[in-house]
């Protein structure tokens, strides 16, 4: 895809993000992603020799393949959102071989999943394309409808059926964020104690984390916390939610923070707010990946693109999309998906 295409599809919004300058957290600061990026950053870590090898069979699988860039196809939503709610647009996801072929044709670096599609695919796919379990879940047909999520399986298991990698979510700021930190963190000791790598999405959960009509889950300053926690734990690879706004602190009057967050090391400008969630991740030394968001109908193209270039242009490493690429026909996903490591691919594309 050409820049003149990338420009396109940003529409109004691309002289915004395509030229702005980053002024608070300069980028001679990060550690950004990059072909040496294993050596660089985890060699001198504690991470094992077969840590390592997951890890590049990450970093080297896909489009993006040598890089430092990663576009994930992530589809744990039919647990999450219900199945009908995420498959009945296209129905042919409810069999998760075509999860996996997705991700294969749409030139992804892996696909995160659930243990039991996986596990039914594992001989025929995990030689293919790195499988990542997501181990951990919320689900809704408890009701009235909770919110916790709760460990599926082992790691062990995970490690069985042939994943590079595992996945979970964190609910910070939920009344289980507590007992999911310690859960997690065990999971994760034990993943990086078989050679396995660790991704940890980091979302924060609280009622009154929305004030005044504004939603704090998407502000910077919370995401940005915890993204730190989810360094923390070890995770070596953090996916957030792309930040809206900023102020969640103040606004909702909890924790502490500083003034300087938000006059120095921030501003409104995106690609700023989204700086500041690469700060919180060691200053890049964790790769940053963003999430895709949901499924807006005939404007995820143009979406997909801008986060991306948001989170390119702000340090992070890459993109995990699934709803956006899933709930529309294998063709259309796939081209989508491209499009996203197009934006990675090209070179006009730099820091800001």
């Amino acid at each position: 895809m050409s820049l003149q295409k990338i420009q396109d599809l940003l529409g109004s919004d691309a002289e915004k993000l395509l030229s702005h300058k980053c002024e608070t957290i300069d980028k001679s600061s990060l550690h950004l992603p990059g072909p040496d990026f294993i050596d660089r950053i985890f060699a001198q870590s504690d991470r094992s020799a077969q840590v390592l090898n997951s890890l590049a069979s990450i970093y080297n699988s896909g489009r993006l393949a040598g890089t430092g860039y990663v576009s994930i196809l992530p589809v744990d939503q039919g647990i999450e959102h219900t199945a009908g709610a995420s498959f009945a647009p296209n129905p042919i996801y409810f069999d998760p071989e075509n999860i996996i072929k997705l991700a294969i044709e749409g030139g992804c670096n892996a696909v995160a999943t659930t243990f039991g599609g996986l596990a039914l695919m594992s001989r025929k796919y995990a030689h293919k394309i790195p499988f990542i379990v997501k181990i951990n879940h919320n689900e809704l047909l408890t009701y009235p409808n909770t919110f916790d999520q709760v460990m599926y399986g082992s790691v062990d298991e995970a490690w069985n059926l042939g994943a590079k990698a595992v996945g979970a979510t964190i609910y910070f700021g939920s009344e289980e964020s507590n007992r999911q930190i310690q859960e997690v963190a065990a999971a994760f000791e034990r993943a990086h104690e078989l050679g396995m790598a660790t991704i940890l999405w980091c979302y924060t959960r609280n009622s009154s984390f929305k004030k005044d009509g504004t939603d704090y889950h998407v502000a910077a300053d919370l995401t940005g916390q915890a993204n730190h926690l989810g360094v923390t734990i070890k995770a070596d690879i953090i996916k957030q939610k792309l930040p809206e706004t900023n102020g969640g602190f103040k606004t909702i009057n909890f924790a502490k923070t500083h003034d300087k967050v938000y006059s120095e090391l921030s501003s409104e400008h995106p690609i700023d707010l989204t700086r500041y969630q690469v700060a919180n991740c060691y200053m890049g030394r964790i790769g940053l990946i963003n999430s895709g968001g949901a499924s807006s109908g005939a404007s995820d193209l143009a979406e997909a693109v801008k986060t991306a270039v948001i989170n390119k242009r702000a340090g992070g490493m890459g993109l995990i999309s699934g709803r956006k690429a899933f709930q529309r026909p294998m063709k259309e996903g796939t081209e989508l998906l491209h499009h996203i490591q197009d934006v990675y691919l090209a070179q006009d594309i730099e820091l800001a």
